[in-house]
């Protein structure tokens, strides 16, 4: 592997994980599974407080001990071996910076503490600073940074050690809006510029899909269903998937007949002809996601509507219908002309944005 003193990519290490399971007594904090994530792809773990993320990055990291399955790295089984073996480095949510050490005395605490000479140490340190954006802050102290700033030197203090998968535990949860924006961009383009491993935890969908290759979404435990941001948003599996991978409504329909791969589906007095993902006739759950609601005047050809809610969000205006199927919530990008609160409408859907799942 190539370090921070020349900035050439690395080729990141593979991780697998088969039948990997963690008990705590009679508590299962992650049910027995399988999951591969390949050499320099930046993985996520997405999913509710609670539902195994952390445990299995920690898992990955060598901080929990599996009670079942087994860990690869680079294809070398580490289940037994420590933190400390496995050559992976960990940010962790409150960066764990010390705060009676400067700047680059933070950063070059993991090789000095390997055995290297403080002045290579230094000098290793100085170059990953360089990396994410703070040449010249190596003599100040953590206390005298921004959150931001605060960040990337923890990134940095974990490059240093050239590490075959870097993980990151919720790292900027700490941050306001417009900085995570700022800190996930980093991020990511720090993981493609040098190939690294990243496996990222979060419970915030918006970064998942900004900085992902793929995303594994958790519940309960297990994977509920893993793939590419664009399969998860515009493919999910199940409700739950759907809800969780931004806004989305939930609506019960009629499947008709299937033809092939597609099928005739009733909502009310719709009718559209979607995938059906191998679903029977009969009943069917319908994910609509937000912006692929069109909203007419009243008395066209489509869904009766009523506007019960109208909120201007600059860019757009976020609508909240009452619908004999239910209430809807739409993204309309109306901004000067909007319409308001008792207005009767009419509904229709783009079928791009409108899916059969499970339950």
């Amino acid at each position: 592997m190539t370090g921070p003193e020349t900035g050439a990519p690395n080729t990141g290490a593979a991780v697998r994980l088969e039948g990997i399971a963690k008990r705590y007594g009679a508590v299962t904090a992650v049910k027995p599974l399988d999951l591969t994530i390949l050499g320099g792809t930046l993985v996520t773990l997405l999913g509710p407080s609670g539902c195994g993320k952390t445990t299995l990055l920690r898992l990955i990291a060598g901080l929990e001990r599996p009670s079942a399955g087994r860990v690869f790295i680079a294809g070398q089984d580490v289940t037994r071996r420590s933190a400390g073996e496995r050559n992976v480095s960990m940010v962790f949510q409150s960066y764990a910076l010390f705060p009676h050490m400067d700047v680059l005395a933070n950063v070059a605490y993991g090789l000095v503490s390997s055995g290297l000479a403080k002045p290579a140490a230094h000098a290793t340190a100085e170059a990953a600073l360089e990396m994410v954006g703070l040449k010249g802050f190596g003599r100040r102290l953590t206390s005298e940074l921004s959150g931001g700033q605060q960040q990337r030197v923890a990134v940095a203090r974990a490059l240093v050690l050239e590490p075959d998968v870097l993980l990151f535990d919720e790292p900027l949860s700490n941050l306001d809006a417009r900085l995570r924006r700022s800190m996930r961009e980093e991020i990511r383009a720090l993981q493609q510029r040098l190939g690294l491993t990243v496996v990222y935890v979060t419970h915030d969908q918006g970064e998942a899909l900004a900085v992902s290759d793929r995303i594994v979404v958790m519940r309960d435990g297990e994977i509920a269903q893993a793939g590419t941001p664009e399969e998860l948003y515009m493919q999910p599996n199940s409700v739950f998937v759907a809800t969780f991978m931004g806004e989305a409504n939930h609506v019960r329909g009629t499947i008709e007949r299937t033809q092939d791969a597609q099928a005739i589906v009733t909502l009310d007095c719709l009718r559209m002809t979607l995938p059906h993902r191998g679903l029977p006739t009969g009943a069917v759950d319908i994910v609509v996601r937000p912006e692929a609601i069109r909203i007419s005047g009243p008395g066209g050809d489509g869904l009766a509507a009523r506007v019960e809610r109208a909120t201007y969000m600059g860019s757009h205006t976020e609508y909240h219908l009452a619908t004999a199927v239910g209430g809807l919530f739409a993204l309309a990008p109306e901004r000067l002309h909007r319409r308001a609160p008792g207005d009767a409408v009419t509904v229709t859907f783009d079928t791009d944005g409108v899916v059969l799942v499970r339950p």
